[in-house]
Parts: C-alpha cells; sequence; structure tokens
C-alpha cells in the first residue's frame, strides 16, 4: 500500500526552539528582556474585545503602516506569522522539480526545514574560519537550477553581517532570475554605518526580496508577525502562499502601538548594543575566537563542547542555546543576567 506521508519529511531536521524553565535564566531565545512597548498590551487588550469577529485578512492598516515607513508601495509587501512563516511561503512559491536554494551553514535553522517543506534542495554552503558568510563560496554554488540566495544578515546564530560590498557582489554576480534574499531578523540591532540597510540599499532590485520581523526588537515575539519586501509580482505570489487570516486581530493592533513607540525601542536597542560590546569583550578575554556580533546575542565557538557547556549552564540555573558541534548561542540580557553568563564561561573554561 503506498504511504499518503512524503518520505523525504523524516529527514527534515526538527525546529529547536530555546530551552524555557521555571525560575531559569533564560538567554536562549533572543528575546529582548524589557518587556512590550508602551501601548501593546493596551492594543491587545482592546483589540480582544473583536476576537469573535475575524481578522483583516490583508493586514491592511499594518502593511500601509509599513510601506508609509518604508517609503515603498503596499503591494511590495507581505504580512505572515513571523518572518520565518513568510520564508518558508517565499520558497513554495517559488520551488519547482528539481530546483535549489543556496544558504550558509550554520545559520538560520528553519532554512533547511522551509526548503525540504517546498521541495528545494539545500545547497548549503560552509561559514569562513572566523564564522561569517563565505560570500565567493556562495556566488560559487549558484547554479541553472537555483532559485534563490538566502543571505542572513546578521547571521542567526553566529553574529556577523554581511557588508555592502559583500552583498553589492551577490547581487552583481547572481541573474536576476535568481532571488536575493536578505533575512534582516536582527536589523535594528545592527550600529556598524559601514553596514548595509537592504531595504534602503537594494529594495529597488528587481530580484531583491527582504525579511525583517516584530519578534525581536520590538519585543512581540510572542505574537508572531513578520514582513517581507519584495517586487510587488513576489510579494503577491507570497501573499497567496500565506494561510488566511495569518496574522490575527490583535497582533496587527500590537505590531501597530509598537512602531508608534519607536524612540523606545530605539532606546532599548541601544541598552542591549552597549552591554553587547561589554559582554563581548569580557568573553573573549575567555575565549578568544568569539566573533563580533550585530545582533542581540553572541556566539561562543565551543565545538564539540558546546552541548557540555549548555550542560553546565543549566546546572547553574541559565540557559542557552547549543548546536552540537559546533557552538552556543547566547542571547544578550540584562547586565546581572550576562555578569551569569560570563562567570559560567570562566568556571567552564577553568
Amino acid at each position: 500500500m503506498t504511504e499518503p506521508i512524503r518520505e523525504d519529511l523524516a529527514a527534515i531536521p526538527r525546529y529547536v526552539p530555546g530551552k524555557a524553565l521555571p525560575e531559569a535564566l533564560k538567554l536562549s531565545s533572543n528575546e529582548v528582556p524589557y518587556g512590550p512597548l508602551p501601548g501593546v498590551a493596551e492594543a491587545i487588550a482592546d483589540a480582544a474585545a473583536h476576537v469573535h469577529r475575524y481578522p483583516d485578512m490583508g493586514v491592511v492598516r499594518l502593511r500601509d503602516a509599513l510601506a508609509a515607513r518604508l517609503g515603498v508601495d503596499p503591494e511590495r509587501l507581505a504580512t505572515g506569522t513571523g518572518s520565518v512563516a513568510l520564508i518558508g511561503h517565499l520558497l513554495q512559491a517559488i520551488a519547482s522539480p528539481g530546483s535549489e536554494v543556496v544558504y550558509s551553514w550554520r545559520s538560520f535553522e528553519a532554512y533547511p526545514i522551509a526548503a525540504t517543506v517546498a521541495g528545494l534542495k539545500s545547497v548549503q554552503v560552509p561559514n569562513t574560519a572566523d564564522h561569517r558568510h563565505d560570500v565567493d563560496a556562495m556566488i560559487a554554488a549558484v547554479g541553472p537550477a537555483t532559485r534563490a540566495v538566502i543571505v542572513c544578515s546578521p547571521n542567526n546564530p553566529t553574529g556577523p553581517a554581511v557588508t555592502a560590498e559583500e552583498l553589492d557582489r551577490v547581487f552583481d554576480a547572481v541573474p536576476e532570475s535568481v532571488l536575493v534574499v536578505v533575512d534582516e531578523a536582527y536589523r535594528e540591532f545592527v550600529n556598524d554605518p559601514a553596514l548595509p540597510d537592504a531595504v534602503e540599499r537594494y529594495g529597488d532590485r528587481p530580484n531583491a526580496v527582504v525579511f525583517r520581523t516584530f519578534s525581536k526588537a520590538w519585543g512581540m515575539a510572542g505574537l508572531r508577525v513578520g514582513y517581507m519586501l519584495a517586487r510587488p509580482d513576489v510579494a503577491d505570489a507570497v501573499r497567496r502562499c500565506v494561510i488566511p487570516f495569518a496574522v490575527n486581530g490583535p497582533a496587527q493592533a500590537a505590531a501597530l502601538a509598537a512602531l508608534g513607540a519607536e524612540d523606545e525601542m530605539r532606546r532599548r536597542v541601544a541598552l542591549v548594543t552597549s552591554e553587547r560590546k561589554r559582554v563581548v569583550m569580557a568573553a573573549r578575554d575567555i575565549l578568544p575566537d568569539v566573533p563580533q556580533t550585530q545582533a542581540n546575542f553572541f556566539w561562543l565557538p565551543l565545538g564539540e563542547r558546546a552541548v557540555e557547556f549548555a550542560a553546565h549552564c543549566e546546572r547553574s540555573g541559565i540557559l542557552v542555546r547549543p548546536f552540537a558541534g559546533d557552538g552556543v548561542r547566547v542571547t544578550i540580557g540584562l547586565p546581572e543576567e550576562n555578569d551569569a553568563v560570563l562567570e559560567a564561561l570562566r568556571s567552564f573554561a577553568a
């Protein structure tokens, strides 16, 4: 008898969320530690009175607000339940038999999952020795079957961002039939002026696709709202793949309220990036190979000792995110939380 389930799905690695335990210090999921932005909880409470009605399927108010903020036509935007869902929808929209998607590895663990579900073959290009995208190798990996190249900048989980010169090379090297997908989930934490804003620098390129999210700097991880910028026909194709009513009413109301509190978001991001600089410098005194990061997390390249270090932290009541055989990603938290991680790293390295 023919089984109804696709055999290749058994090979998909399961997405592993950051661990959470009661009373533990959670630095495993790249969440901001300051709570919702002003006005967000009130907007959710007001919207809760209408949850017996279906939400706006087009997410029109949020798309219009984002379009005005970015200076683009709303038809170039798509919204969904976090940027991760939209990445999956985009890959579904471009997949064809035998097609491929190129991305760096290690990078965001949802990429191989989304690619396999969509029916695309993953072409994984190893990171450089300093945990960055190997842009030249990624360009060389593009072939006749390539439908997209995904650039995660800053890269999750290792932290470095791709430079303008590197991203320029990608756009110049690949044909316009290949989408260059820039995943900027952590863009708000970038404070190096030499690093590109993909919307500003590449938004008018016909093969540019940019993903962003409200989950990180905007403090809405629990509400699942992300958006995508692309040319109108690509955005329309993705909107056709999105599950109807994906962005619920309270989530849209919260995102609109968050946009109204951008100054406070920027203030909180400045606190994170200041702590990031301090913590990374201190971590390098213990583990010299810690790479530079432009996100709200940093990478400990512990290799085969990654899981061991995560267990060491957990015994001290700290949760971090190990990637077996590669390293450990640690979220930047409050100063006292970061100090606890540094002390755990010192005792582990002793």
